[in-house]
């Protein structure tokens, strides 16, 4: 039997954005060149929500041996079922959270390869083709790091004991807001958190790549101002 892996990237899709799903595996591969690690240490569970999705790697080449693709029962709710059933299928120790159309940055693996004494890892991530500002999360005083608004899964590195074993995965009450929900059920049960301001990805790093595949929020910014 294979060794298990050490990372396991989780990635929901609806499959209709393969332009953008090929930059997100391929920004898994860089990342994993940069950390240094040897083949087997990183696997990536792309889950393809009620369609069977499209199996390609970058540039329209064969996926890489360490994809592996599901098709799942239609989910929906953001995507939440999709992100439990690939929690659940994960095999490796510590687990990220890469939506289709976002990017791991090159050094992320690097960086929380030297924090795996901690269960949960907090890293910033580049928010500017999305939002009106550069990074997240922002730190203020006088508010909690973790709160609405403040933090995305694409931040996270954390322990699969912590996620599937102790709380039970990815809970899909909360609709858009299961997000924030599980991160602080995640924050509340870490017997150690590691915040770092080293850059660990790009939020919205594929988006406009596929004609079809933008999201309510990505069209609305696209379209231009009514006169």
């Amino acid at each position: 039997m294979n060794q298990a892996p050490l990372f396991s990237v989780i990635t929901p899709s609806r499959g209709t954005r393969p332009r953008a799903l090929a930059l997100a595996v391929d920004s898994v591969a860089r990342a994993g060149a940069q950390a240094g690690l040897p083949p087997g240490a990183v696997e990536m569970l792309v889950g393809y929500d009620g369609v069977r999705g499209p199996r390609t790697g970058p540039d329209g080449a064969p996926p890489p041996p360490w994809v592996r693709f599901f098709d799942l029962p239609r989910g929906g709710n953001y995507g939440n079922p999709a992100r439990q059933a690939l929690l659940r299928a994960a095999r490796g120790a510590f687990l990220l959270l890469l939506d289709d159309d976002n990017a791991l940055a090159p050094g992320a693996l690097e960086v929380y390869r030297a924090g795996l004494d901690h269960e949960m890892q907090v890293g910033r991530i580049d928010v500017s083709r999305a939002f009106d500002k550069p990074f997240l999360p922002e730190a203020l005083p006088g508010r909690e790091l973790i709160r609405p608004g403040n933090i995305d899964p694409l931040c996270l590195c954390l322990s699969r004991e912590l996620v599937v074993v102790r709380c039970g995965g990815w809970r899909p009450e909360g609709g858009y807001e299961s997000d924030y929900l599980n991160i602080l059920r995640y924050a509340r049960r870490a017997r150690s958190v590691r915040v770092v301001e080293a850059l660990v990805g790009v939020y919205d790093a594929g988006a406009g790549l596929d004609a079809g595949g933008r999201n309510p929020r990505q069209a609305a910014r696209d379209s231009p101002p009514r006169g």
